[in-house]
């Protein structure tokens, strides 16, 4: 799927089995990270965030962490890794994997997020029906799971 090829953003593509997203050179360099690529059948759930801050969990490891600029890299958490590519401002596309992930939460800033997130639950064979994107008064419905969540709701 082209997302963004334009703007410098990240692209999300099927790659047989896996789920690609692809960064585009400054974001690889930035990082200090190739492409990430996550099988298809970890794929659990599928947000937008429209709150992006809350899509930036964990300790900033490898990457640059601009506030209010640019978010790219690796974050950890105790016994989980997540990986994030975005510019705050806008929604931002979450993707929860599960263990067969080598990250735990995959956060991206991607030109059409409504539709990146349409293609990408049409292909993920095990996706957890709870956390599809639907809202409930105001909320997403399932998201995040509280396993997941640092910051408290309101």
């Amino acid at each position: 799927m082209k997302n963004g090829h334009g703007l410098g953003l990240p692209r999300l593509l099927a790659e047989g089995d896996d789920l690609v997203v692809r960064l585009p050179w400054w974001q690889k360099a930035a990082a200090r990270h190739g492409d990430v690529r996550v099988p298809l059948a970890a794929v659990r759930r599928v947000v937008i965030e429209h709150d992006w801050w809350r899509a930036l969990r964990g300790v900033a490891r490898r990457g640059v962490w601009i506030p209010g600029g640019l978010y790219v890299g690796i974050r950890r958490l105790p016994r989980q890794t997540d990986f994030v590519a975005f510019r705050p401002g806008g929604p931002v596309v979450c993707l929860e994997a599960g263990p067969d992930s080598p990250y735990r939460l995959l956060s991206v800033s991607v030109a059409e997020p409504e539709s990146v997130a349409r293609w990408l639950r049409a292909r993920a064979p095990d996706l957890d029906p709870r956390g599809t994107g639907r809202y409930e008064h105001g909320q997403p419905t399932g998201w995040p799971p509280e396993h997941l969540a640092l910051w408290p709701a309101p």
